[in-house]
């Protein structure tokens, strides 16, 4: 397996330091759209700069222009959250993915015209070279994976609880931004080799909000 450091590395740190700098924050400074330096209210839309893989806070407005356009710089960053309750996947298909650990998001990036694979880790992002065919195997078990909208929607997995058989594996479309926060949660709370209960503690309650938030496809929902 090849793996490493993914393009740009840098810019993902800048995002994970975005978001870890609104949660040190005491709540009184107020953001700015990256564009047109509006300011901002807590909850707001954000752009992905294709190139880079940015994530930007934009304003209502900026966010428009960008919203749904296919050819630009940038593009409005999904809203949508749904858990797929019917996902079909088989140890040996998650295996052939080559993903060295249980918890990873996959996107489609439109400027190389592949689906990329990443991984949360205590360095940041990490990507994971994608068999192309492992991945078209598990898209033809899990149609509604040809719905996620290019560089702004990735499939979300946590296995974390299912490889210790304390829990169903979870598998989520989730908006690009909320899978590099994530990355960011993992990134600042873990401490020496296993993480520490505070970083899976973080992780348990970004799941729990996520599975709170979303519509459910597929399958019969859990009581």
């Amino acid at each position: 397996m090849s793996e490493g450091p993914a393009p740009g590395f840098e810019q993902a740190f800048g995002v994970l330091r975005q978001f870890t700098r609104g949660r040190r924050s005491s709540g009184r400074e107020v953001e700015h759209c990256e564009l047109c330096s509006a300011g901002l209210a807590a909850e707001h839309p954000h752009l992905v700069e294709l190139s880079s893989r940015r994530i930007l806070c934009a304003c209502d407005a900026c966010a428009l222009l960008f919203d749904g356009r296919e050819k630009s710089r940038y593009r409005r960053v999904s809203r949508r959250i749904a858990r797929l309750a019917g996902f079909e996947m088989t140890e040996s298909q998650w295996e052939s993915l080559l993903i060295p650990i249980n918890m990873a998001f996959f996107f489609h990036t439109s400027l190389d015209a592949r689906v990329v694979a990443l991984y949360p880790s205590p360095a940041g992002a990490v990507e994971s070279l994608l068999p192309l065919e492992a991945w078209n195997e598990i898209v033809d078990n899990n149609p509604e994976l040809l719905t996620l909208q290019p560089d702004v929607e990735a499939l979300l997995v946590n296995r974390v609880g299912h490889a210790r058989g304390l829990a169903e594996a979870q598998y989520f479309i989730a908006p690009i931004d909320e899978c590099y926060r994530l990355v960011g949660l993992l990134r600042t709370s873990w401490k020496g080799l296993s993480g520490g209960e505070e970083v899976w503690a973080e992780i348990a309650r970004f799941f729990s909000h996520l599975q709170s938030n979303a519509e459910v496809i597929g399958g019969v929902p859990n009581a």
